[in-house]
């Protein structure tokens, strides 16, 4: 256990706890993972937004209910007077939102890999 942190080029150099820090984040690339994270959860938020106010609503002009989230089932419980409630409409709401996500990141990550900014993994590699 002594030697765990022997690898880091900071370590054992007078080097204080922010410079090690620091150093942490550069090289595990902390910075541009939360900055990553950031920009995926505006575009979650994004995405989320058209499949609710646009695509839910085309959705519900074919529904008896007009309302895409708003499908449910209730089935009275076995004991008492109370009902259970399904929201299967909400369940089909958050797959097609996560179906356009998954859409978008695809679309992204070809373009990206064929600009050349990320590697293409589905390539085989060639034999050496």
């Amino acid at each position: 256990m002594a030697n765990a942190g022997a690898s880091s080029p900071t370590k054992g150099k007078g080097k204080g706890f922010t410079q090690e820090f620091v150093f942490f984040l550069k090289t595990f690339g902390i910075i541009g993972l939360a900055i990553a994270f950031i920009i995926g959860q505006a575009a979650s938020q994004l995405v989320t937004a058209f499949v609710n106010d646009i695509i839910d609503p085309i959705i519900g002009i074919f529904l008896p209910g007009g309302n895409l989230s708003g499908l449910v089932v209730q089935v009275p419980n076995l004991y008492g007077d109370a009902t259970s409630t399904f929201r299967y409409g909400d369940l089909i709401a958050n797959i097609i939102d996560f179906m356009v996500i998954a859409l978008v990141v695809f679309v992204l990550y070809k373009q990206l890999s064929k600009r050349g900014f990320v590697e293409d993994k589905t390539v085989p590699e060639e034999k050496k």
